[in-house]
């Protein structure tokens, strides 16, 4: 039989952030693309660039609220 092993709050927390940190440079990614295509392209990739930053700001609220879900915030 195999036993699971529980990991301590401090262990739980370097994890979470190791996941934050990769979704962040993901929306951040994606956005600073979308950034990129509205400052160097032309007229018929406006909308391109604009669904670049919505889709990485949406990333970003998605996982903003996955998180504000999953952990309660500490006053």
């Amino acid at each position: 039989m195999l036993m699971k092993k529980r990991l301590t709050q401090s262990e739980e927390f370097e994890i979470l952030k190791l996941v934050l940190d990769k979704f962040l440079w993901l929306g951040f990614g994606i956005m600073a693309y979308g950034f990129y295509v509205l400052l160097t392209g032309r007229a018929q990739e406006f909308l391109k660039g604009i669904s670049f930053l919505t889709g990485g700001a949406i990333l970003l609220m998605i996982f903003m609220f996955l998180l504000l879900k999953e952990y309660e915030i500490v006053k």
